[in-house]
This record gives C-alpha cells, structure tokens and sequence, in this order.
C-alpha cells in the first residue's frame, strides 16, 4: 500500500506531505450547517467531501476524531447583516418555539446524510451547548487588548491584532481592499474599525435567543463558536479544518485570528475547502431558477430536471470531479454518471459473488500480474494526491474489465493465481464500498415485484405446470408471504 499522501492545503497554497500532528491520530474539523433551512446540494458536497476523506484517512489506519458542528444559536451569519435571526424569523412565522426549529431542522440534515450514505461524525456539537466556553473565549480576547465593548456588543480589533500577526493568511485578501469595498450598514458606527467582526451582540428586547454574559444579554457572533469547539474537542492546534471555499473569508480567517489572538498558535496545520456548484455552466441559485434542493433531485419533481436521479447516482456524480473543483450539473451530466454508477453497482455485485475457479493447466500470466498489480496501486496513489477521486473512479473501471474478463473467461483465474485474484476483489470492494461510500441500491418495489411473480403464477397454473406453480409458492414462502388462490384473482398476504 502507498500511503504517501499528499493535500492541497489552501493556507499554503501549495500540496503538501500530510503530517498528522501526533500521528496515528488525526484530528478533523469541518463547519457543519446552519439549522434553520433545509440542505442545499452544495452542503451536501461539502460533507460528502468530507466523508471521503474521513473515510480514507481511517482506511489507511489513522485514529481519527472526526468533529463536525450543528449552528444552532440563532445569531446572524454576520455582525452586518440586518434585521432578526433567521431561527427567531421561522420560529415566528410557524408559532413555534426556537429550538422547535433547530430540532427539525436537525433532523432534515441527518436523513439527508443517511440517504447520501455520508457517515456520521465522531462529534457533532451544537453552538447553544458551548455558549460558556464562547464568553470565557471573549473574556481572553478582550485580556490580551484584541477585543472592546460597545454598548452590550463586543468586538474583535482587527488593527490591533495586525500589529503583530497577519490578518489575510487564508484567503490572501488584502485588508485595505476590503475595507474600500465595504457597504456601510447599521450598526458600522459603534464599531473602532469598519474590519472589525462581533465576538458578542447585545440583543433587542424582541430578540428570543439570547443569553447573560458580563456585558448585558445577547448572542454570540458567527465566527466564534468554531473556535471554542474545535479547541474543546481537538485542542488548540489540530490537523485538518474543512468547510466550502464561501467560508474562507471571512469565517476561517476570522476563526484564525481568534485563536491565534488567544491562543498563539494557528487553529489547524491543514485547511481544505470545496469549490461551488454551477448548472449549465452558471452558477446555482434561486435567483436564477437552477436551486434544487437534494429531494428534488431524487424525484425528479423540479422543471429543470429531465427525470430523477437516485441517491447513489448523485454521490458518483459528485466524486467524478476533485472536491476542489467546480461541480456543473446538467442532465446530461447527471445520466452519464447514472450509467457509471450501473456498472460500479454490477461490479460490485460481481466482486461480491464471483468465486476463484482452480485450473491446473493454465500457468500463470505475468504480463498480467503485473498490470493488476500497477491499477490496484494507482488506486491509492490517486487517493493519496489530494484525495482525487475521479482519477480513483479511472482507475476501478480498468480493475472492473478485469473482473469482468475473469467472468466471461477471457482471463483465466490460473493466469493471474489465486492471490492476485484475491489483490483484485479486494481493492474493488474496498474503494467502491469502503473509500468511496458507494453501495447497491436494491429495488424498493414490492408491490411491483410481486405483481411480476402472480402473472407467471398465474401463467403457470393456466398451463398445468404444477411445478413451477408449487416453486413459485414455496419461493415466496420462505420469504413470508402466501399467494391467495380466489375465484376471480390471485393475491398475496403476509403469512401469519
């Protein structure tokens, strides 16, 4: 196995040899949702991302503390945004309590990952459960003369943490750039600094979620509750923090000077992001009419979409294209991979089923050997350059030919051996099921299946082949359920 692996770390800008801080354990952060809408399709790509390379990491033996956080407090996705929290908005306009909305939500997020087969993480903490830990932060912060407070609201002073560390690091933004396209909107005036960002918010009266802290009753600001628990759980330094390239400014940058400002090390020695989705070449959006939520997709229930596209079909999808490139969809795009995901889905029922055939009077093939032997390892050297999986999806295509081959006897089991076959099966089903999250989907259908199995009953019985007529029913049988023999029809019921 080749476990040179290599990640394209976003803060460097380069690929760098990945060097767990305290190697075998690895320690992996990524921004999770915000709990107050449903999933959309670049959620979905960002976590599926994840979960590759979560996936990956613990195939080659790393200890691995996958942590993965829940935005449930309430606050605005910015201290610039106006108006009220969107969680306090929907809890209004549904008459529903505040974490009513969060609980559902919750739920919403969870069975999309179960139906994308996205894993779940080690961890999946919530902001409202690290509220404490978010003041005491603020508290340290405002200690080491890198935070101030204005009227009940606190924010992190961004000159002065300029002074003597680089504020930019990530996203490679020039401050004063920002500052000279910036929009001013209120609440700007209270602030030293227009690059200013709030560690702490004074709430309004009306405003539901809020909790007490030393300067009057308010809410956290966005950027601060990755901080605090990403440190709780992974320490102050860790291996990998995640998320979609739209959070690389501001979010991770200001996660970065938090924890730099208090803490004097970087959060994360590697940072991963994920690039966008486009359809048709443009870029998703509602404005535009191209947004479809992960459901629609599966149905089909969307007048961009030509017909549905299963679960598995869409994660085959996504893993054709390296997570830090852009995703386009397109119908065509999209029964391309259905046909893709057709074959790895055979394949794998294949590779499940096949059995190795001795045949003494055939010597073996090194020619042979040797090409299985260079595709199964070009598996893993694709994995370990960036965690590029369409190279990965390449290489397991050659390896099913090879399967397939070995079905249709145009490669004999004695011209590769038993150990090379075993080298084949293996790492097939290891990187389809194990690495790569793809499964079968078996047909849900009963109702039709069964109808399929009383017309050849039925069929049978007109014919006289009594045979048949009694394999049928003692098939069925054994799976609980009894064919009715009525005077006018023949139907099922589940045996009692």
């Amino acid at each position: 196995m080749i476990t040179h692996l290599r990640v394209n770390n976003t803060l460097t800008r380069k690929k760098e040899l990945f060097e767990p801080i305290n190697p075998p354990y690895v320690g992996l952060y990524v921004c999770g949702p915000t709990v107050y809408s449903d999933v959309h399709l670049g959620n979905v790509r960002t976590f599926l991302s994840f979960d590759i390379i979560y996936r990956y990491l613990l195939h080659l033996g790393y200890k691995v503390r996958y942590v993965r956080n829940i935005t449930d407090v309430g606050h605005l996705e910015n201290d610039m945004d106006e108006g009220e929290d969107k969680i306090a908005k929907k809890a209004k306009l549904e008459n529903l309590e505040p974490m009513e909305i969060v609980h559902r939500y919750t739920q919403g997020f969870h069975k999309v990952m179960d139906l994308f087969n996205i894993k779940t993480p080690n961890i999946e903490p919530t902001a409202t459960g690290h509220i404490q830990e978010q003041i005491q932060l603020i508290v340290e912060l405002m200690g080491k003369g890198l935070a101030y407070e204005v009227n009940g609201s606190v924010y992190f002073d961004v000159n002065q943490y300029r002074e003597s560390h680089d504020y930019g690091i990530l996203s490679g933004r020039v401050l004063e750039e920002l500052v000279s396209g910036s929009r001013e909107l209120d609440g700007q005036e209270e602030k030293k600094n227009i690059e200013d960002f709030a560690l702490w918010k004074s709430a309004s009266p009306e405003h539901i979620m809020k909790w007490s802290s030393p300067w009057g009753t308010g809410f956290p600001g966005w950027h601060l509750e990755c901080s605090v628990m990403s440190t709780k759980y992974l320490g102050k330094t860790f291996d990998i923090h995640g998320g979609g390239m739209d959070l690389k400014f501001p979010h991770h940058e200001c996660e970065i000077a938090q924890s730099v400002g208090a803490y004097e090390q970087p959060p994360s020695k590697y940072w991963l992001h994920t690039n966008m989705l486009t359809v048709n070449g443009q870029k998703m959006s509602k404005s535009l009419g191209n947004s479809f939520l992960p459901e629609e997709l599966i149905t089909g229930n969307h007048e961009w979409l030509e017909q549905p596209y299963s679960p598995m079909t869409v994660r085959f999808f996504m893993l054709q294209s390296h997570y830090s490139s852009t995703l386009d969809f397109s119908n065509e795009a999209l029964k391309a991979a259905l046909k893709g995901y057709k074959k790895i889905a055979n394949g794998i029922k294949l590779a499940r089923s096949i059995d190795y055939i001795e045949e003494p009077d055939t010597s073996t093939n090194e020619s042979q050997i040797k090409q299985i032997n260079q595709i199964c390892d070009n598996c893993y050297r694709a994995m370990n350059d960036d965690f590029n999986t369409a190279v990965t999806i390449s290489h397991l295509f050659n390896l099913l030919k090879k399967i397939n081959s070995l079905q249709t006897g145009q490669l004999r089991f004695a011209e590769i051996g038993k150990e090379t076959f075993s080298k084949v099966i293996d790492t097939f089903l290891t990187f389809t099921i194990d690495i790569l999250g793809l499964k079968e989907e078996k047909i849900e259908d009963q109702e039709s299946l069964l109808n399929i199995l009383m017309h050849l009953y039925r069929e049978a019985k007109e014919s006289k082949d009594y045979a048949k007529v009694d394999e049928i029913r003692g098939q069925l049988k054994k799976l609980g359920i009894v064919l009715k023999d009525m005077k006018n029809q023949i139907d099922w019921a589940y045996e009692e």
